[in-house]
């Protein structure tokens, strides 16, 4: 308790930004601002609840999640990095990387008329060298205004280049998913995980998901917009520096195989993600930085 309230004494804003014991002991941000509220934890980067005011929530959150030093947290905005999935060099890597289950200290908190921003960083060290072994700064920042702003940096701080994947898996909260509808990725060609890895084209016009669905879009720099006619909005994420969106839900059969899933959750969620992944690993010469920002708000 002592680091967080010096974590408060130096970065809380009296009435507006708070540090506190979160869930499982973790440490924890709340953003309570004019225009919206958020609660961002520092194990994982992770924001795990953003609410406009006189909105619902936007992100969704499972009741089952697990907030273990150890493990990810389910919902909210994953950030994975420094791969996608599995480690495609060692299979007892952990899935989706570390940053996902890494303590990203702050490094700044500011506020403005527009809202309030928080600035998480992550940097290479003998933990990410035993399964990462390059040298890395990576600065992830939260605006919480009238939308939610996210910005992923990485700099390359080896002397050659280095390879890696990314992605902001914002798990969207809609009021039933086989009532809500997605736009913006008509005629992308897409990689189907469940359908052995095969390779399609999206067919013109919004779509509906009605099964398990896990699909990597790929060279689409495209805002996406999701018709969540159960809530009565429309949840749009637009996105710079970023080559790939990731659309996934479990459904039924997955959802019971999640341990920290609950099997009546599915209907929902829609998680839209922001990423470079697959087809489109990024390669940072020595000394440069790049920057992918995701932008999601109601519409």
């Amino acid at each position: 308790m002592s680091n967080v309230n010096e974590l408060n004494s130096k970065f809380g804003v009296p009435g507006v930004v708070t540090i506190d014991e979160g869930k499982g002991g973790l440490t924890r941000v709340r953003v309570t601002a004019p225009a919206a509220e958020a609660e961002i934890y520092l194990h994982g980067a992770h924001v795990t609840h953003y609410k406009p005011q006189g909105q619902k929530p936007v992100l969704f959150m499972s009741a089952e999640s697990l907030f273990d030093p150890a493990k990810a947290i389910r919902g909210g905005v994953p950030v994975i990095f420094p791969w996608f999935g599995p480690n495609a060099n060692d299979p007892k890597a952990p899935q989706h990387g570390f940053a996902r289950t890494t303590v990203w200290p702050i490094r700044s908190v500011s506020t403005s008329d527009h809202g309030v921003v928080i600035t998480l960083g992550l940097a290479s060290s003998d933990a990410t060298r035993k399964v990462w072994p390059h040298e890395f700064e990576a600065t992830f920042t939260v605006s919480v205004g009238k939308a939610l702003e996210m910005s992923m940096d990485v700099v390359n701080k080896s002397t050659r280049e280095i390879f890696f994947e990314e992605a902001l898996h914002t798990y969207l909260a809609v009021g039933d998913i086989r009532r809500t509808t997605i736009d913006g990725l008509a005629g992308r060609t897409f990689i189907d995980k469940v359908d052995n890895k095969a390779r399609k084209t999206q067919p013109p016009g919004a779509f509906t998901l009605s099964g398990e669905t896990d699909r990597v879009y790929l060279n689409t720099p495209d805002t996406v917009t999701v018709d969540d006619a159960a809530n009565s909005r429309r949840l749009v994420v637009s996105k710079t520096g970023s080559a790939s969106t990731v659309v996934w839900n479990p459904w039924t059969d997955k959802a019971k195989a999640m341990s920290d899933f609950g099997d009546d959750e599915w209907p929902h969620m829609l998680c839209v993600e922001t990423a470079n992944a697959g087809d489109n690993v990024l390669t940072l010469a020595a000394g440069a930085k790049h920057v992918m920002t995701a932008t999601v708000a109601v519409g």
